[in-house]
């Protein structure tokens, strides 16, 4: 029932893939995974661990998927506040500056009281600059069909249009990671989600970097006595393959 509920139009804003230089036929396999953490002591006394994997299968000159897992976890006054999951599957298609992209996503939050939401969605985007280097400006403004079961048994089932913008740029061994979402509910507006994330990187080998990441996340509707919103500033190491 869950799924065919959800199976109605639906979009949401994916993590697509600039067009590489690849050969017809071909199949190449990428990872990137990455380690990052923060620790306070004196006035606050917080703690804080994230993990991000990634693996991206391309198959010739116009399709990828992207599997992508996080999660984070973190303390204040040594209680628990944040225990994140996310793990997403975004499959896409390429052409030019043009690309179509599909979702399949799950997400748990204790931070904002989320037992379970799935989402499913489909859409399309346009790259208004690209290049062989994997350097990046592209916007998408697509649609999200999405049910979240929250703490306390409440639940919900809404439709989303997801805006993205985003840029990817790399100069010698530096490189920008950055993503803006913005995802109103299509039946008010009023009801919304924003969410910032960005990456910089010193690449000190060409498989291993270091990087600085900073997060923000805003939701207009939580459960009573959960934030808004939430801010993260994490240094960590990062590897992928080539």
């Amino acid at each position: 029932m869950l799924f065919r509920r959800l199976l109605l139009p639906v979009c949401l804003i994916l993590w697509a893939l600039p067009a590489r230089a690849q050969k017809p036929d071909t199949t190449i396999i990428r990872y990137s995974g990455q380690l990052a953490g923060q620790y306070s002591a004196g006035g606050v006394n917080r703690t804080l661990f994230s993990t991000t994997h990634s693996a991206t299968l391309l198959r010739g000159l116009h399709f990828g998927a992207p599997v992508t897992g996080s999660f984070l976890f973190g303390k204040q006054e040594r209680l628990l506040k944040e225990r994140e999951w996310l793990f997403n599957a975004t499959p896409y298609y390429w052409k030019g500056r043009f690309r179509f992209y599909g979702i399949g996503g799950y997400e748990r939050s204790n931070l904002r009281g989320i037992n379970n939401r799935f989402q499913l969605g489909l859409g399309p985007g346009w790259a208004f600059y690209s290049d062989s280097l994997g350097r990046e400006v592209a916007v998408s403004n697509l649609l999200i069909r999405e049910a979240t079961y929250f703490q306390g048994s409440t639940e919900r089932l809404v439709s989303r249009s997801s805006t993205r913008l985003k840029v990817v740029y790399s100069y010698r061994v530096f490189s920008l990671n950055s993503t803006t979402l913005y995802q109103p509910n299509l039946a008010k507006f009023a009801d919304y989600r924003a969410t910032q994330l960005t990456t910089l990187a010193l690449r000190f080998s060409t498989r291993f970097a270091i990087t600085g990441t900073y997060s923000y996340t805003f939701e207009s509707r939580v459960l009573e006595g959960k934030p808004t919103d939430n801010t993260n500033v994490t240094l960590g190491v990062a590897f992928s393959t080539k």
